[in-house]
């Protein structure tokens, strides 16, 4: 008998599932060399032998990540989407354009910004003065870091045009939920945007959102990016009554709608030790103040503490996704 190899963790827990993949291709568009797709998006999906749950999830990664996100952690157990498979989910992971497996071209998509570099990724995730409130994140905070290599080794960057990459993942995500029906958005950070848009496109099609951690807050402004346009997007929302400029929504939120957050079960998901959590409470206002059914979901209210922005992969990722799981579950029983 030989020795396990090293990259078999012997943590992670067999699971019988079923999976593959598919395409959402972008629009076919010519360029100098002949005719491509533009900006397609990639689609794994998970689920359990049989699905007991009535709405499949889709899981939109952050920043300059990648599904991969949802798939493993830094230190190689599961990740998010096989405890939503074990809970009988259908499970969507999709790399956003232009992102992972979705392939850029500057032909295709447009320039890129500068690189994720190292120094952003711990600001981010693993800030050196946090340490003794971020508990769950336990490896090395330095560059040489194992676990820090693998989470920065799955980063790539963002579209110069940032408005433009957060239209592309409305469109994609709205085209994928036109094929898989309606479902529950569950987005990562900078992958908020996305969020908001697909439901902006297709209202009847998403059942809830759960934003972890999501970009904000309202109106926020960013270094070189400028202002949030439309509070929760660079990328343009509708809104009933419509607006001619995105200021009209900023003065007056409770004034407006915006059609697929209006009525729409909302989380936004905060970790105790996140210097993120922050700017989920007027972003929960700012939701509520447009119609939708918004709530924080505070991860120390359920005695979890310790996390930071990426709950999702630290160390104790299979708690930090119950209460995730608990508010869905409170959504099926009120239906």
């Amino acid at each position: 008998m030989t020795d396990t190899p090293p990259h078999l963790d012997d943590r992670v827990e067999p699971i019988t599932i079923r999976t593959g993949f598919f395409w959402i291709p972008g629009e076919q568009i010519p360029t100098p060399h002949g005719t491509v797709p533009r900006g397609p998006l990639y689609v794994e999906w998970l689920a359990p032998p049989e699905v007991t749950r009535p709405h499949p999830l889709v899981l939109v990664h952050g920043g300059g990540g990648q599904g991969t996100d949802w798939l493993g952690t830094p230190d190689g157990r599961q990740g998010w989407a096989y405890d939503f498979v074990r809970a009988g989910y259908a499970v969507y992971v999709v790399d956003r354009p232009g992102h992972g497996r979705s392939p850029h071209h500057p032909e295709a998509l447009g320039p890129v910004a500068p690189p994720l570099p190292l120094e952003f990724a711990s600001f981010l995730f693993a800030p050196p003065e946090a340490a003794d409130a971020q508990t769950q994140w336990p490896w090395d905070r330095t560059f040489e870091g194992v676990e820090f290599q693998q989470l920065t080794s799955a980063m790539g960057f963002f579209l110069a045009d940032f408005a433009e990459g957060q239209r592309l993942d409305g469109e994609r995500l709205a085209a994928l939920l036109d094929r898989i029906g309606p479902a529950v958005l569950i987005t990562h950070s900078a992958g908020g945007p996305g969020g908001w848009l697909a439901a902006n496109r297709r209202p009847d099609l998403v059942a809830a959102i759960v934003a972890i951690e999501p970009m904000g807050p309202p109106f926020a402004d960013f270094p070189g990016l400028g202002e949030i346009t439309y509070g929760l997007t660079y990328a343009p929302l509708t809104t009933e009554p419509a607006i001619d400029s995105p200021q009209q929504l900023k003065a007056d939120p409770a004034g407006h709608r915006i059609p697929g957050l209006s009525g729409t079960p909302i989380a936004v998901v905060t970790g105790s030790a996140s210097g993120s959590a922050a700017q989920s409470p007027p972003l929960v206002e700012f939701l509520c103040d447009v119609g939708a059914d918004a709530e924080q979901l505070a991860l120390e209210d359920a005695g979890i503490v310790g996390n930071g922005h990426g709950l999702i992969l630290e160390a104790n990722s299979s708690d930090t996704v119950k209460p995730v799981i608990g508010w869905l579950d409170g959504l099926e029983a009120a239906r």
